[in-house]
């Protein structure tokens, strides 16, 4: 068994603090759209950065189509057999996996990252040698030999990956231009387009398109998104067109998942509209009701709305007691005292007492 408490451990605990998304980069983003606008992606776009040649030891199985790896000949398992090593685990799937071809070599996937961050995920609840035994282990004992040394060669590659990409978290704005919005989406594209070369220099090129390949899709359609978001030069129709057309270049499986959710943000938009345009509760429910809403999801809304619509008819009445108290001449002690019996005599359960109150603090100059 290796020895977990040299570089390796380094690289664990020094990574606990980086986020491989978009390195929040994404946050800084609010830009007006006439389409739903893609969530920030944890890469950037294809480049024509050069590849360094992996180790021999990184040249490894790339990954294969599903109907392929099903017939893998080995793999760790999905379920705990025994306690799991980290109490945040207890009651969990193992997610990932390791699997071995009919050769006895590593299949590289999705499956094998995921399988990684499930163990790595856990240091800080454990030592990092406790995560990292756990891993080998899982390998040793489920996996060909050939097999289980490349997995762990690659989750050498993967943390020193993980160590580089925390330098680049470290990056920080122009503070006199990080609100403008070109500003940001250059530090976005620049930022994405470092962490993608520092992927092609730490890992095989099969890892990275394994571990990568679709976050690095989405990211180029994120900033190209944004960008054409930005252009005033186009008409609404061009820009949708653009989007559109940008949409289309995704891989199938996250163009279906992307379409998914522009559909359903289109209802979404749709059924709060009929909320704000409805004059009553129960006009609300008949509204979402043609746009396609479950009967009984209807009702709910409608019970829902009826409780606002009679806290705020109680809130107002709350508000003039108050008023009245406040200049009723008691002492502060006695004014709290009655303030809190107002509170309780307009406003039945600690639900609603605490709207009250938080509606109280909004309004507050």
């Amino acid at each position: 068994m290796r020895d977990h408490s040299s570089p390796r451990k380094f690289i664990v605990i020094s990574t606990l603090a980086v986020s491989l998304g978009a390195i929040g980069l994404g946050l800084w983003f609010n830009q007006p759209s006439t389409e739903p606008q893609p969530a920030t992606a944890a890469s950037a776009r294809p480049g024509d950065e050069t590849q360094t040649a992996a180790p021999a030891s990184q040249k490894l199985t790339a990954a294969k189509p599903e109907s392929e790896t099903r017939g893998s000949v080995a793999a760790t398992p999905r379920e705990w057999t025994e306690q799991p090593f980290a109490p945040s685990l207890e009651g969990t799937e193992i997610d990932g996996q390791l699997r071995a071809d009919a050769n006895g070599d590593l299949i590289i996937d999705l499956e094998v990252k995921d399988f990684f961050d499930y163990f790595l995920n856990t240091v800080g609840q454990v030592p990092p040698e406790e995560a990292l035994s756990a891993i080998q282990s899982m390998a040793n004992n489920n996996l060909p030999d050939s097999a289980a040394k490349q997995a762990m060669a690659l989750l050498d590659s993967y943390l020193e990956y993980k160590r580089e990409a925390l330098a680049l978290s470290q990056v920080r704005l122009d503070p006199g231009r990080q609100s403008d919005p070109k500003y940001q989406v250059a530090q976005l594209r620049q930022a994405l387009a470092d962490l993608k070369a520092v992927r092609r220099n730490t890992m095989s090129p099969e890892a990275v398109e394994a571990f990568f390949g679709l976050e690095e899709a989405y990211g180029e359609y994120t900033v190209a998104s944004i960008e054409i978001q930005q252009r005033e030069d186009l008409s609404p129709e061009a820009r949708n067109t653009l989007l559109q057309w940008q949409r289309q270049q995704l891989p199938e499986v996250i163009r279906r998942t992307e379409a998914t959710l522009i559909d359903e943000n289109k209802v979404s938009e749709a059924r709060q509209q009929a909320i704000a345009d409805a004059d009553s509760p129960e006009d609300a429910g008949r509204k979402l009701q043609a746009l396609g809403l479950d009967s009984s999801q209807a009702d709910d809304v409608v019970s829902y709305l009826q409780e606002r619509e009679e806290f705020d008819a109680s809130f107002e009445d709350y508000q003039k007691a108050l008023t009245k108290l406040e200049t009723s001449g008691l002492a502060p002690e006695d004014q709290a005292e009655q303030q809190q019996a107002l509170l309780e005599q307009y406003f039945s359960n600690e639900q609603t007492q605490t709207w009250a109150k938080l509606r109280q603090l909004s309004q507050s100059p």
